[in-house]
């Protein structure tokens, strides 16, 4: 749960700078601004069919890239490989199981959609 919240708090704020200052900025807005999300939010997840395996698939791909497979990749980038053996090492571990954990979540996510596409 704290994670929708992190995500949905830039999409409120620039929603809520939209809102005309003739207006007044005040917590009115910003919680109907915010209830509106949430409430769209339910809709899209409700009537979209296999909302949950699609964003398992999302999850799967897109998590691993940003958390495991990207940062060391930059590191090295910038670092132009001129640190020691050991942090390649430990850098081409966290790609590898990044990597790995990504295919394994995708294919989970994949055959599970097929399953319901099927049923």
């Amino acid at each position: 749960m704290p994670t929708y919240a992190l995500t949905m708090t830039p999409v409120a704020m620039s929603l809520e700078e939209l809102i005309p200052s003739t207006l007044g900025k005040s917590y009115a807005y910003s919680i109907l601004v915010r209830t509106a999300l949430v409430i769209s939010t339910l809709v899209v997840g409700l009537s979209v069919p296999f909302f949950g395996l699609v964003m398992s698939l999302i999850g799967s791909l897109l998590t691993m890239l940003v958390t495991l497979i990207l940062p060391p990749v930059c590191f090295l980038s910038i670092t132009r490989w001129k640190v020691p053996p050991v942090q390649v090492a430990l850098c081409c571990l966290t790609v590898a199981v990044g990597t790995v954990s990504s295919v394994f979540g995708s294919y989970s996510a994949l055959s599970k959609i097929i399953e319901s596409l099927r049923s």
